[in-house]
């Protein structure tokens, strides 16, 4: 199972948001305060901006799932700070006039976007992470079957606890609801 080419692409964009913004302030002119390059500008804004609540919206909306019973958790969420190598460019002169370089990052996004597609990574995402969601390597138990895979979740669980999960790419899960257990939840206070 593999997300819908259009889909994944737009997931991946959303990822490189907060990076569109960052571009945009670049591109005020400091006595103005307008852009130096509007069409561009608002091009790119468009852009991120829809990709992002796109994500966003797609995320919210996953509602149904199957039950698994928690066995193993480990926390990935770091992993979704993979996107940071393209924010370095950011400190460097960049100028949306230049097509040169406009091309060279589109180059180099769109090299980035294939091998999240091929691995199956687009929801490894900042936006998801600044939006609450956590990254979780998981074994599970589907029925009677044990199973491995990523789980993308808003809401915490722990060992023990039942979620239901919704399939997004072959080894990764969205999780639509927690069920704590009690034996889970025993050690909280």
């Amino acid at each position: 199972m593999q997300l819908h080419f259009l889909s994944a692409l737009v997931i991946f964009i959303s990822g490189y948001a907060p990076l569109g913004l960052i571009l945009l302030i670049k591109d005020l002119n400091e006595e103005s305060f307008y852009f130096e390059h509007p069409f561009r500008a608002l091009v790119i804004f468009v852009i991120f901006a829809f990709s992002a609540l796109f994500a966003m919206s797609a995320a919210r909306n996953i509602k149904q799932g199957v039950p698994v019973k928690i066995s193993k958790i480990s926390n990935k969420s770091a992993d979704m700070f993979t996107y940071t190598i393209p924010y370095m460019m950011s400190f460097y002169k960049f100028d949306l006039g230049d097509w040169k370089l406009l091309l060279c990052l589109a180059i180099f996004l769109s090299l980035m976007f294939v091998l999240s597609y091929r691995t199956q990574n687009v929801f490894v995402n900042p936006v998801l992470a600044l939006a609450g969601y956590g990254l979780y390597d998981c074994q599970f138990k589907d029925g009677t079957q044990e199973r491995q895979g990523l789980l993308l979740s808003k809401q915490h669980f722990q060992v023990g606890d039942y979620c239901a999960i919704k399939r997004l790419s072959n080894l990764m899960y969205f999780v639509t609801h927690v069920e704590v257990t009690k034996e889970a939840g025993e050690g909280e206070s």
